[in-house]
Protein backbone atom coordinates (compact mmCIF):
# COMPACT_ATOMS: atom_id res chain seq x y z
CA UNK A 1 0.00 0.00 0.00
CA UNK A 2 2.74 2.22 0.76
CA UNK A 3 4.26 1.98 -2.76
CA UNK A 4 1.03 3.05 -4.43
CA UNK A 5 0.72 5.93 -2.57
CA UNK A 6 4.68 6.84 -3.29
CA UNK A 7 3.81 6.29 -6.75
CA UNK A 8 0.76 8.16 -6.65
CA UNK A 9 2.28 11.65 -4.47
CA UNK A 10 5.24 11.14 -7.22
CA UNK A 11 2.88 11.36 -10.22
CA UNK A 12 0.55 14.06 -8.55
CA UNK A 13 3.81 16.68 -7.62
CA UNK A 14 4.57 15.38 -11.49
CA UNK A 15 1.14 16.73 -13.12
CA UNK A 16 0.50 19.35 -10.59
CA UNK A 17 4.58 20.93 -11.57
CA UNK A 18 3.35 20.56 -15.10
CA UNK A 19 0.24 22.29 -14.96
CA UNK A 20 1.53 24.99 -13.17
CA UNK A 21 4.71 25.85 -15.58
CA UNK A 22 1.81 26.11 -18.38
CA UNK A 23 0.28 28.64 -16.90
CA UNK A 24 3.36 30.66 -15.19
CA UNK A 25 5.78 30.03 -17.78
CA UNK A 26 3.90 32.62 -20.80
CA UNK A 27 4.65 34.86 -17.62
CA UNK A 28 8.33 34.63 -16.41
CA UNK A 29 9.20 34.20 -20.15
CA UNK A 30 7.98 37.77 -21.06
CA UNK A 31 9.11 39.27 -17.72
CA UNK A 32 12.66 37.40 -18.62
CA UNK A 33 12.71 38.90 -21.73
CA UNK A 34 11.33 42.94 -21.16
CA UNK A 35 14.54 42.64 -18.49
CA UNK A 36 16.74 41.93 -21.60
CA UNK A 37 15.70 44.78 -23.57
CA UNK A 38 15.81 47.33 -20.92
CA UNK A 39 19.29 46.06 -20.10
CA UNK A 40 20.52 46.52 -23.72
CA UNK A 41 18.60 49.63 -24.28
CA UNK A 42 20.22 50.78 -21.51
CA UNK A 43 23.59 50.01 -22.82
CA UNK A 44 22.71 51.53 -25.81
CA UNK A 45 22.53 54.69 -24.12
CA UNK A 46 25.43 54.60 -22.58
CA UNK A 47 27.13 54.13 -25.43
CA UNK A 48 25.45 56.95 -27.13
CA UNK A 49 25.73 59.49 -24.19
CA UNK A 50 30.00 60.47 -24.81
CA UNK A 51 29.90 64.18 -24.85
CA UNK A 52 33.29 64.18 -27.33
CA UNK A 53 33.98 67.63 -28.80
CA UNK A 54 34.95 67.38 -32.28
CA UNK A 55 38.80 66.67 -32.94
CA UNK A 56 38.92 65.26 -28.84
CA UNK A 57 40.95 62.32 -28.54
CA UNK A 58 39.20 60.25 -25.81
CA UNK A 59 40.70 57.07 -24.17
CA UNK A 60 38.28 54.98 -22.82
CA UNK A 61 40.91 52.47 -21.08
CA UNK A 62 44.52 51.86 -19.89
CA UNK A 63 46.00 49.31 -22.32
CA UNK A 64 47.46 46.43 -20.47
CA UNK A 65 50.97 46.20 -19.67
CA UNK A 66 52.87 43.01 -21.60
CA UNK A 67 56.21 44.11 -22.02
CA UNK A 68 56.96 41.89 -19.29
CA UNK A 69 59.11 38.78 -20.74
CA UNK A 70 58.55 35.29 -19.89
CA UNK A 71 61.88 33.91 -18.85
CA UNK A 72 60.21 30.54 -17.66
CA UNK A 73 60.30 29.43 -21.47
CA UNK A 74 63.86 28.80 -21.85
CA UNK A 75 66.89 29.80 -24.01
CA UNK A 76 66.20 30.67 -27.72
CA UNK A 77 68.14 28.42 -29.97
CA UNK A 78 68.72 29.64 -33.52
CA UNK A 79 67.83 26.68 -35.66
CA UNK A 80 70.28 26.08 -39.43
CA UNK A 81 68.51 23.71 -41.62
CA UNK A 82 71.59 20.86 -42.91
CA UNK A 83 71.66 19.72 -46.14
CA UNK A 84 72.27 15.85 -46.18
CA UNK A 85 75.67 15.39 -48.56
CA UNK A 86 74.65 11.46 -49.13
CA UNK A 87 71.56 12.59 -51.11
Amino acid sequence: MGLLRTIAIILLVYYGFKFLAKLFAPYLMKRMVNKMQEKAQGQQQRQQQPNVKVGETVIDKKPQNKNQSNNSVGEYVDYEEVEDENK
